[in-house]
């Protein structure tokens, strides 16, 4: 059985064309006709809040997170999260998850929000939002748009259009979580 040296790190700009290789490989071509996708083209991700995860240097899986106002509410919208095939189901999307989550609770975010399946993200901590209760910039299945609140009345808020924001703590490098947790597996 082949060991891995499994490393999480802050997302930064030399793991780009990583990313968007294992990212292809996980969704395709139909990946960027996404709803979710539609809001990321709105302006860049957080990188301070995005991770990837290295086997033995190679970047194999990464979680990207994207400053949102949903409602009233200013959050982050979590994905895409994508792990290479050779290492699924081995707890690293649920590691990336748990470390960009607990990353933006940090940084002050009302809630992360996502486009997803309920059984694979309610064990981590994500509740139903009100179903249609977020108009999303193309279609969505409502049954599947989550969110972990992490402010008092964040599912009241969550009523309206999702998209993206800006967020001067995102673009000016600040507040970079750097996180670097060495899990030998």
């Amino acid at each position: 059985m082949k060991k891995h040296d499994l490393v999480y790190l802050t997302e930064d700009a030399s793991h780009d064309a990583a990313i968007e290789i294992i990212n292809e490989e996980a969704f395709g071509p139909g990946r960027f006709a996404r709803a979710a996708a539609r809001i990321r083209e709105q302006g860049q991700h957080d990188r301070s809040l995005s991770f990837i995860c290295a086997d033995n240097g190679e970047t194999i899986a990464s979680v990207r997170m994207t400053p949102v106002m949903a409602g009233s509410i200013k959050g982050h919208l979590l994905g895409p999260l994508a792990v290479r095939p050779s290492h699924k189901n081995m707890g690293i999307g649920r590691e990336l998850v748990r470390i960009a989550v607990e990353a933006a609770r940090r940084k002050g975010s009302e809630a992360v929000i996502l486009v997803g399946d309920p059984p694979y993200y309610q064990p981590l901590g994500f509740e139903k939002v009100r179903y249609a209760a977020l108009e999303f910039p193309g279609p969505v299945d409502p049954a599947r748009v989550l969110v972990v609140p992490m402010a008092e009345g964040v599912h009241a808020g969550l009523v309206g259009i999702i998209g993206w924001r800006y967020d001067a703590a995102a673009h000016d490098g600040a507040e970079t979580a750097d996180i670097e947790l060495a899990l030998a597996v």
